[in-house]
């Protein structure tokens, strides 16, 4: 027994990880700052240690953990940061970001709202993308608000799936929370510096029509694919975008229900895609002549995304 102890011992990293809590708003070292050490396992992710920052940032912790990456969570003003240490990289010196929180709704009020509508004779599949771009040194966290409101009409199947991606981070699954508005629901978690995307799905029964509400103003789209197009008030043509052919409908009105014809599906091309490559959807670079018309074709290609992101976490989740 103490042979096999010393031996599962021997497997373990004992390597001092320490560093510098630098506040990106400030420039500063930020002091009092939790600091978590974790490692994803079978089980989760699985605590290693924690500690706090000293007054000039500074934070070291010394604990045996067994060989593979691991993740720094510091939390500041409620918000979690994370900076991923892989394996063979170093351990010391390391430098983690943190930013002053703010509840301003100016930090990302020039977002992307896209919605995907796949028709087919079983139902109505939708697939929604916020795509945040915050250039600020802050965090925007409103835990009441949320960063992002969307309306699902009543007679959804199922359970509303939400993934949240950021720059450079992992794939996190959250839940859609209702609020006081029937079929009304947000999602709170914090657009820190960078890119932020928010990707929706959930299923609707079969039918010829789609009515909802614009909850994010000028910056929404309708996408659909090539052999679905959509009639109805409200809505401007935008025509179809080169590549996909996929169909584009800029929303301009706060309550809208659209007329569908036709059946069809845009998951195909994501697959083919997928397998062409390294099973990850790959962004396509649009012709010169649509630069004009960039925010919707930034959209749909980020509807595609989405679509491949939600089917690679479905699966995974199976």
């Amino acid at each position: 027994m103490k042979l096999l102890a010393g031996f599962l011992f021997s497997l373990c990293c004992w390597a001092a990880v320490d560093g510098t809590i630098i506040n990106g708003t400030t420039g500063q070292p930020q002091g009092s700052v939790l600091i978590t050490l974790v490692q994803p396992g079978q089980n989760g992710m699985q605590t290693i240690a924690s500690t706090k920052s000293e007054p000039d940032g500074k934070f070291r912790i010394d604990k045996p953990y067994p060989p593979g990456p691991v993740l720094l969570q510091a939390i500041y003003e409620g918000v979690v940061y994370n900076q991923m240490i892989p394996p063979g990289s170093p351990t010391s010196g390391l430098n983690v970001k943190v930013y002053n929180s703010t509840k301003d709704p100016e930090l990302i009020r020039n977002s992307q709202h896209m919605i995907v509508l796949e028709p087919s004779e079983s139902g109505i599949q939708v697939s929604e993308t916020f795509l945040f771009s915050n250039p600020w040194q802050q965090t925007y966290n409103d835990p009441v608000k949320g960063s992002a409101e969307f309306y699902v009409p009543r007679d959804v199947n199922g359970k509303i799936q939400v993934v949240v991606n950021t720059s450079g981070g992992m794939p996190v699954p959250r839940e859609a929370e209702k609020t006081k508005e029937p079929n009304v629901y947000k999602i709170d978690y914090p657009v820190k510096p960078g890119e932020t995307r928010f990707d929706i799905a959930y299923s609707l029964p079969p039918g010829d029509t789609f009515s909802g509400k614009n909850l994010s103003g000028e910056n929404t789209y309708l996408v659909t694919p090539p052999s679905v197009t959509l009639t109805g008030e409200g809505i401007d043509d935008l025509g179809q975008e080169p590549q996909t052919q996929a169909h584009t409908y800029r929303l301009r009105a706060a309550n809208f229900r659209v007329k569908i014809e036709g059946t069809g599906s845009l998951r195909n091309n994501s697959q083919s895609s997928a397998e062409d490559d390294t099973g990850q959807p790959q962004i396509a670079q649009a012709p010169a002549r649509v630069y004009s018309k960039l925010p919707w074709v930034l959209g749909l290609t980020l509807g595609i995304l989405t679509l491949g992101g939600v089917m690679l976490y479905r699966k995974g989740a199976v």
